[in-house]
């Protein structure tokens, strides 16, 4: 394990050296254009054999060319008097715009190799009984990997099949959780290749049955319904997914509860009438009038009788403040379904019907009439599930007021 580390860190040192020459021009002549000319030196020992490193081998052989050429024109090669002063320095410049552009591709195709090394220690890893350490690191180092498309990391990943090694340790007590972030990275990476595994295997139903266990996997879900919207949340209703996820709202762990309430906002924009039919059911709008009752009493506890603000105003302008959050998240990131920046407050669970009420009416899966009866339906339950009649009146304020553009 010693040895693969420094020979990971001899190639991170190799590529920064490359990206330092690069950004040079190819003007600097210290340690680091030395380091590549080493490389180039010992390139038939070391880089003999694999033909992964053929173009890495052919772009040192150009900048100990280069190298050489600049040497030559510093030498007098250009020639006598002024036009062959000219020329040499002519030279010169291409050879040094020349080299760091060759320092460019060195510093890629290093990362690549660095990219293929840690994709397959991540496997054998993963593969391996007792590398939950090892795993967990690699994870982490792929996570911030995948932020930024590839081409030759995604060949990599398909090489040497790292969703399936992901998918098969999710729910794992020891590397799950980074598992289920990976799962959401590689999503994020490449659409195209990976939601169809993420909708055909088991990676779905993994992340629901852990995700009473941890946040990590209901936070990798909540990511996936963001980038696959639609498509996800229909795979999750026909499994029968659905009412497990609704009762995590009344899971022990805040941060569940939390994550939990961002689910069904982000599930409520993109049901169609089936799948809102199916929540409310499940008792949903009981469930978020349990949770604002606990966030209302935890807000009452900060302050004494005569302390206390006018609460009406407080929750207009948290729930627009939560409702205006979800609009800037939306257009950041060009996600629909919002519920990220309302669930990041002190109070995440205030004006929680109404925000999945708002959720349904500005959605994508229901018609305009399909809408209003959701909206009708809302009322209805909101009634039955109040416990007094100054509830029922706040709540369906709340909707009705935070419904309306």
């Amino acid at each position: 394990m010693e040895e693969e580390e420094d020979f990971l860190r001899v190639l991170r040192a190799l590529r920064d050296a490359a990206r330092r020459v690069e950004a040079a021009a190819g003007g600097d002549d210290g340690p680091a254009l030395h380091a590549l000319l080493a490389l180039d030196a010992s390139a038939d020992d070391l880089l003999a054999g694999d033909p992964d490193l053929g173009t890495l081998r052919r772009l040192l052989a150009r900048i100990g060319a280069l190298s050489w050429s600049i040497r030559f024109a510093g030498d007098g090669g250009g020639g006598g008097g002024v036009v062959g002063c000219l020329r040499g320095r002519w030279r010169r410049c291409e050879a040094r715009r020349g080299i760091a552009r060759a320092a460019g591709g060195v510093a890629g195709e290093i990362q690549a190799w660095i990219d293929r090394e840690n994709v397959a220690r991540l496997v054998a890893a993963l593969r391996s009984s007792g590398g939950d350490d090892a795993a967990r690191a690699r994870l982490a180092e792929l996570e911030a990997r995948l932020g930024r498309f590839d081409p030759r990391l995604q060949r990599a990943l398909l090489r040497h099949g790292v969703f399936a090694a992901v998918e098969a340790k999710l729910g794992d007590p020891g590397v799950g959780d980074g598992c289920a972030a990976a799962v959401l990275a590689l999503v994020r990476f490449n659409k195209d290749v990976f939601v169809g595994p993420v909708l055909m295997g088991r990676a779905v139903g993994a992340l629901v049955a852990s995700a009473s266990a941890s946040p990590e996997p209901l936070r990798a879900l909540n990511g996936l319904v963001a980038a696959i919207r639609s498509p996800l949340v229909d795979e999750l209703h026909a499994r029968g997914e659905l009412p497990r996820l609704v009762s995590l709202l009344c899971s022990a762990d805040p941060r569940i509860r939390a994550l939990a309430l961002e689910f069904a906002l982000r599930v409520g924009y993109y049901a169609r009438k089936e799948i809102v039919d199916a929540l409310l059911a499940e008792g949903l709008v009981k469930r978020l009038l349990c949770l604002q009752r606990s966030d209302s009493e935890t807000f009452d506890s900060y302050f004494s009788p005569q302390e206390k603000p006018d609460h009406g105003i407080i929750r207009g302008v948290i729930f627009f403040a939560g409702i205006l959050g979800c609009q800037r998240e939306d257009d950041d990131a060009d996600d629909g379904g919002g519920g990220g920046a309302a669930t990041s407050s002190a109070r995440p669970f205030v004006s929680a019907v109404a925000r999945f009420a708002v959720q349904v009416e500005v959605g994508e899966g229901l018609s305009q009439r399909e809408k209003r009866a959701a909206k009708l339906e809302i009322l209805r339950r909101v009634r039955e599930a109040a416990v007094s009649p100054a509830e029922e009146a706040t709540v369906l304020a709340d909707v009705l007021w935070g419904a309306t553009p």
